[in-house]
């Protein structure tokens, strides 16, 4: 396999997990619908940030320790769930306050860039599913005559920018209805909502075996 035809081969196969709905989907469009597009983007690149990370990890063999270790990856699964379980309240328990005026924001609230953008990385880099997903398929397309860490980047990146055009098209989408959106009670329902949908993913994350 020549490195054209394995980055050609794994595009294929990280599309399809691309627009699959899941954690990161409702997080970016969350983000967007709450925060705006500035974070709604850097909230994108968190997640990508994560997903580099994950694809390194995973062409060294870093990974592996995840499926050789009932203990890493139990401790991993715990920690990301925990994470996700705790976000999701806080989400709900924002909607359920009166808001001083001026006040500081909450997980529930509008976020910077920057806190949007490590929360993102925090979703993908607490989840060892992504790990297992990177673990099970980068092997598959590294080239023998390329270097495994440089070509794992680069896979990851495949992903990363078929997953930046995916949000971007939420983004630019939800900026369209974001003013109707933004209303008191649409906000709370759509905290609510997401909210839940986190403490979800975090429970069946807790739950699931490997």
């Amino acid at each position: 396999m020549s490195v054209t035809s394995a980055l050609v081969s794994f595009a294929a196969v990280a599309a399809l997990l691309t627009v699959v709905p899941g954690l990161d989907t409702a997080y970016v469009l969350r983000t967007a619908l709450v925060s705006g597009r500035r974070p709604a983007f850097a909230a994108a690149l968190g997640i990508g940030t994560g997903a580099l990370a994950w694809g390194a990890a995973a062409a060294v063999g870093v990974s592996a320790l995840l499926t050789a270790s009932t203990v890493a990856y139990t401790a991993l699964r715990v920690a990301g769930a925990a994470y996700l379980v705790w976000l999701g309240v806080q989400m709900i328990r924002s909607t359920l306050r009166r808001r001083e005026p001026g006040g500081p924001d909450g997980p529930g609230d509008a976020v910077s860039s920057v806190r949007a953008w490590w929360r993102g990385t925090l979703t993908n880099l607490l989840n060892p599913k992504v790990g297992a997903f990177y673990l099970a398929v980068i092997p598959q397309f590294l080239p023998e005559q390329a270097p495994p860490l440089l070509m794992g980047m680069a896979l990851a990146l495949v992903h990363n920018a078929e997953g930046m055009l995916w949000f971007t098209a939420l983004i630019l989408a939800a900026h369209g209805v974001r003013g109707w959106l933004r209303r008191p009670s649409v906000h709370r329902a759509i905290d609510r909502v997401t909210g839940t949908a986190l403490i979800g993913f975090g429970l069946k994350l807790a739950v699931s075996p490997r």
